[in-house]
């Protein structure tokens, strides 16, 4: 399993080892070992399955507050997408900055999201299956998110008219969103 890290602190990008051979392949898709030397320490204690019919569909960018706030390890198990993350931690030397991934059922890549980020993605292809671990259980009374196409950000995904969820739909810009993370250095 290689674990590289992102030009945002804390954001991982996870390879893990894949043996192919004629009847197909095999991976270790989780490995808490790996994963706690690599600084991941935090507990798994949910998974959730999401699947995108369209090609063009964005999910996000979404969080939780504190104390609810969650990390998630992202996984595409069918299709491929466009991940995002953006650091809402009040005070990080990259407050407001994203940096986006191509997950995909055929790169087995995998990306550890901490808490202090807004996370999204995009659907590139239709019938998107998308898993994830969750450190904390979804509070709708925490739940907050970001709107997708936040100028100040200027996220550049590969759609301009995507499908939208009401919710997604409405979420506000960073700059007036609640947020209550700080940046620990």
């Amino acid at each position: 399993m290689k674990i590289t890290d992102t030009k945002l602190q804390g954001i991982k990008l996870i390879e893990p080892t894949v043996h192919r051979d004629h009847r197909g392949f095999f991976m270790e898709s989780y490995n808490e070992r790996a994963l706690r030397e690599a600084g991941i320490t935090c507990t798994f204690i949910q998974d959730n399955h999401s699947l995108s019919r369209e090609a063009g569909v964005i999910r996000g960018l979404h969080y939780q507050l504190h104390p609810m706030a969650q990390s998630k390890l992202v996984r595409v198990i069918s299709g491929a997408i466009y991940d995002v993350v953006v650091d809402i931690r009040r005070g990080s030397p990259t407050f407001g900055q994203w940096e986006g991934f191509i997950l995909s059922a055929g790169n087995f890549r995998q990306l550890f999201v901490p808490q202090g980020f807004a996370h999204g993605f995009c659907t590139l292809v239709p019938d998107c299956e998308v898993l994830y671990k969750v450190d904390a259980y979804y509070s709708a009374e925490h739940d907050r998110g970001i709107a997708w196409d936040d100028p100040a950000l200027g996220i550049n995904w590969p759609v301009s008219q995507p499908v939208l969820s009401a919710k997604d739909a409405n979420h506000p810009r960073l700059s007036s969103a609640k947020i209550n993370f700080q940046y620990e250095g």
